[in-house]
């Protein structure tokens, strides 16, 4: 047993406030950070989360706060849900205020986000240990029902998980199976990046349906707004994900065969496996087009897919389309501040070498120059 662990939740979101309260009901205690005063306020005048769904109860915090120095200080492991937009800049946040040994662990880290993370903080002057680890993706399918209240429908039966060394992976694996056993090891941050389901499972099927997202029309996101058509075009996408994950000596599953495997939702092809998974009822489409699945999964899934493709001259159409369109639709230039391959510091690596990065947080090639 480790409830003795002081956990610190960063974002109040749909996920943050389903993972604190979970945490806090365990019997952990739990520091909840939100960088907007306002969302967080109820909990600051009483902290206690209710839980609904998968997971019943209410659990009490130790403290709600708007300043991550207080919400880290004397963590031992900081789970970070916010989007991935968020994750460069708090990074730098965190930097001056890390202690050594602390792990931080990005939930999810989408495509390329704990590099990111790993690298900003070393850039900001941080030597000491640290461990920055990401998850495939989000435990749950949940969503918050108050400020002060989320909805647990279905807890995933396992989820990758890599850290930066990975030689930490399985440390960090063991400190959070008390919590969450789910939690297996991936080779490699690059393995659990390129793994990132939901850049099949978000953009396109948003903007597909965008007509009836902007009018507000109520339908399950999953369930109704992948059709027939819309699965099979998910499968092309997933196809060249796959491709970059064989360049990049990645064992990879289908879309289709991770929901079978997370969720046990089987079907002949993905359009059934969506249609059996029970986690997926009930989970509404958003109200409008001014969300994570566009704004965050673009940008920080399917671009550092793309640009990793092109860099060792695969051809990504499916991919490359989404990203076009999110652009046309929104009006905005996805590719800056994108996680491209310069800005994940892959630019000119080898496969080899970028093996070597997620492994090892170096690159004995650039060192070895550097100390010539």
């Amino acid at each position: 047993m480790k409830r003795d662990l002081v956990y610190a939740v960063i974002g109040a979101g749909n996920g943050g406030i389903a993972m604190a309260g979970y945490l806090s009901l365990l019997g952990y205690k739990v520091n909840l950070y939100n960088r907007t005063l306002e969302n967080i306020l109820p909990l600051i005048d009483s902290p206690l989360i209710g839980l609904t769904g998968e997971v019943e109860g209410e659990g009490k915090l130790n403290m709600a706060t708007n300043q991550i120095e207080e919400a880290i200080e004397g963590a031992d492991i900081i789970m970070v849900t916010i989007p991935a937009m968020g994750h460069y800049d708090l990074a730098k946040e965190m930097a001056p205020h890390l202690k050594e040994g602390q792990i931080i662990v990005l939930n999810p880290g989408r495509t390329g986000g704990a590099l990111e993370v790993y690298s900003t903080i070393r850039r900001c002057g941080f030597n000491k240990d640290i461990i920055v680890a990401e998850a495939q993706t989000f435990i749950y399918a949940c969503r918050k029902t108050s400020l002060t209240s989320a909805h647990i429908f279905k807890s995933k039966k396992e989820v990758t998980l890599a850290a930066i060394p990975a030689i930490k992976t399985q440390y960090v694996i063991e400190i959070l199976k008390d919590a969450y056993p789910q939690f297996t090891p991936a080779k490699d941050v690059i393995e659990t990046s390129i793994n990132n389901y939901g850049a099949i499972f978000h953009p396109a099927p948003t903007l597909l349906n965008s007509g009836h997202i902007e009018r507000g029309a109520a339908f399950d996101y999953y369930t109704e707004g992948i059709t027939p058509s819309i699965g099979n075009f998910l499968e092309k996408m997933d196809a060249e994900r796959m491709k970059i994950g064989l360049l990049l000596n990645v064992n990879t599953l289908s879309a289709r065969e991770w929901l079978e495997e997370t969720y046990g939702a089987k079907g002949s092809n993905l359009y059934e496996a969506v249609q059996n998974n029970p986690a997926y009822k009930g989970l509404q489409a958003p109200k409008g087009l001014n969300i994570r699945y566009i704004y965050e999964d673009v940008p920080y899934s399917l671009i550092p897919m793309s640009s990793i493709a092109k860099e060792f001259n695969i051809e990504t159409p499916a991919i490359d389309s989404i990203i076009k369109i999110a652009g046309l639709i929104t009006g905005k230039d996805f590719f800056k501040g994108g996680r491209t391959v310069e800005r994940l510091g892959l630019k000119g690596l080898s496969v080899k070498e970028i093996h070597e990065f997620a492994e090892t947080g170096k690159i004995m090639r650039v060192e070895e120059e550097a100390a010539s």
